[in-house]
């Protein structure tokens, strides 16, 4: 592609301490498209997000954002330029009611009108999270906190939506349902990059993927490759 990333990692190390977690990581995301990053426990996909977000801060390589080098650019920064994440187990206020947890989603932003307008937006993407405004978002069940906690990201309008294991903690009835939600809002023009477990329900909807294995990309193809690669189904679908 010759068009610049919307964000970028170009050799990316990171360390906790002495624990070198993220190892020479290059990858990049482009205007509109969605790309899913696999691995097991431990290879390093959390601390991917959190660099990219800027809760973290490489040892050494660059961190870009619309070919700008953000290394020393907080969270808030990002988020302003568009880059925002919903994290795993959707980590929502439980004290504060569904319309508050929302609202913390522009708490960046300052166009009242606008704000209104994306709030009637999620209204129409998420009917039912319309209804509990007024709830207590802990007392929702999974996969109405889930709505939530997409429709609180897409409150700050982001381009790129970093996603960390959507699908963790959902029923099973509920998985499919929830990546049709993230297809939908990838087809309105949101670049997603999205960790899941899930190896096979995420290829099925990406463009592209990585497979990250004790900090180090293994694989780099489109989803389609992927999923077809005799490696990855043995390793990440279970199939021998």
């Amino acid at each position: 592609m010759t068009e610049t990333a919307l964000l970028e990692f170009r050799s990316v190390n990171t360390h906790y301490g002495a624990v070198h977690i993220l190892k020479d990581v290059d990858l990049a995301i482009y205007p509109g498209e969605m790309v899913c990053l696999l691995g097991g426990n431990a290879s390093g996909k959390s601390t991917t997000l959190k660099t990219l977000l800027g809760m973290v801060t490489p040892t050494s390589g660059e961190v870009l954002l619309d070919g700008e080098v953000v290394n020393d650019k907080p969270t808030s920064y990002r988020v302003v330029n568009g880059v925002t994440m919903v994290p795993e187990n959707r980590r929502l206020f439980k004290r504060l009611t569904v319309k508050e947890n929302l609202e913390l989603g522009a708490y960046l932003r300052d166009d009242k009108e606008g704000i209104e307008e994306d709030l009637e937006n999620i209204y129409e993407l998420f009917p039912r999270v319309k209804e509990r405004l007024s709830q207590k978002s802990g007392t929702l069940s999974g996969g109405e906190q889930q709505m939530v906690a997409i429709g609180r990201a897409l409150m700050s309008r982001p381009r790129v939506l970093l996603m960390d294991e959507p699908s963790m903690g959902l029923a099973p009835a509920l998985v499919q349902q929830n990546f049709e939600l993230i297809q939908q809002i990838h087809e309105e023009g949101v670049a997603i990059f999205m960790v899941e477990q899930n190896a096979n329900m995420a290829l099925s909807i990406a463009d592209r993927g990585w497979v990250l294995q004790t900090g180090r990309v293994v694989l780099d193809d489109t989803a389609e490759a992927l999923l077809a690669n005799p490696e990855l189904r043995s390793s990440y679908l279970g199939e021998s």
